[in-house]
């Protein structure tokens, strides 16, 4: 097996903590869509059980997964494979309910807490940076208030730029920040406003953050771009010829349509264009796959700011070879054996 003692290792040992020994070690599998990150992590899954005798259960960092009836457009593992490896925070929303950063953090903390008291082992994976950044990086506050009355007066803004001059004339640094078509944030955003009477950037700048105590370490999957977008075309067409389009037409049928923030994701997006007549199919592929791409841009962007993180080359190794890498480097980290994970994993 490929020694990895040259691997770039991107972390200060002054983020780990080493000395704190209230902090609990996590690890996470990161990387861009299409990197591979489910099969890695469930195969890792399997060898960490091996290695330490202990069950591993996975945490999903996504933030399409989260919806129910939303599957073959979000990659979600099959029922199968979860009951083989535990996966929790899949299926916890309908697609028309509003599910914040905040309540990803509250439910992913809730089921680490309870895979720990179990006496498993939680591994977080997933693609969503701002999830990550919430939950380790202390990026959530603790007292911003909220009113569901005054929030559904927001929600209920068909014109999404009208919206969006609205956080413009009141908090220009958040208008900036957030896209036009943005609407669950921009939203968020006038509804601090309006029960504080501050701009949320100042508030966000001001208020107490929350530390979950996680000491985390990021175990990355990457590949050259060019090799990425094949990946990224290919998933992308065989999910259009597995069921996709059906998918879509029961979501709009059942009354999910596009005013729902989640049925902006990609692919759904386009392919509510298609059933409603405004695009061809090929049409709306072809705007899928530049989304996604783009998508894929912003991911690399902001994981490459990940620490402590190693990361791996997906085509540097045999898939067996990969899982075990994974698995050893997180078990190394989750029993604190930095001195080890700088030496080498075999």
């Amino acid at each position: 097996m490929r020694d990895i003692s040259n691997l770039e290792l991107k972390f200060d040992l002054k983020t780990l903590n080493l000395d704190n020994k209230t902090r609990r070690p996590a690890a996470a599998i990161i990387g861009s869509t299409a990197t591979g990150k489910t099969a890695v992590s469930i195969n890792a899954a399997k060898k960490l059980f091996a290695l330490n005798n202990k069950r591993v259960e996975i945490i999903s960092v996504d933030s399409r997964q989260v919806y129910r009836y939303m599957d073959i457009g979000t990659e979600k593992v099959s029922a199968e494979i979860r009951r083989e490896v535990p996966h929790h925070l899949i299926d916890i929303a309908d697609p028309d309910e509003y599910f914040s950063v905040s309540d990803f953090v509250n439910s992913a903390v809730n089921a680490a807490n309870r895979i720990c008291g179990r006496g498993a082992l939680p591994l977080f994976v997933g693609g969503t940076p701002y999830y990550y950044n919430a939950l380790f990086h202390a990026a959530i506050n603790k007292s911003l208030p909220r009113d569901p009355e005054v929030r559904k007066k927001y929600e209920s803004f068909e014109n999404l730029e009208e919206l969006h001059a609205k956080l413009s004339e009141v908090d220009p640094v958040s208008a900036k920040r957030l896209h036009v078509n943005d609407k669950q944030r921009v939203t968020r955003a006038l509804e601090i406003y309006e029960l504080t009477g501050t701009p949320p950037s100042e508030l966000y700048k001001q208020d107490d953050k929350l530390d979950l105590g996680f000491d985390i370490f990021y175990i990355g999957l990457r590949c050259d771009r060019a090799e990425l977008f094949n990946r990224i075309e290919k998933r992308l067409r065989a999910e259009f010829e597995s069921g996709f389009i059906e998918e879509v037409k029961w979501l709009i049928e059942h009354g999910y349509d596009e005013k729902f923030t989640p049925m902006q994701g990609l692919g759904y997006k386009e392919l509510i264009k298609y059933y409603r007549g405004e695009i061809k199919l090929d049409e709306a592929f072809a705007e899928a796959l530049k989304r996604t791409k783009a998508f894929c841009r912003r991911q690399e962007t902001w994981f490459k700011n990940f620490t402590p993180a190693m990361w791996f080359d997906i085509n540097a190794y045999e898939s067996e070879q990969l899982a075990e890498n994974v698995a050893k480097t997180a078990l190394i980290h989750l029993e604190k054996n930095i001195e080890e994970l700088m030496i080498n994993v075999k």
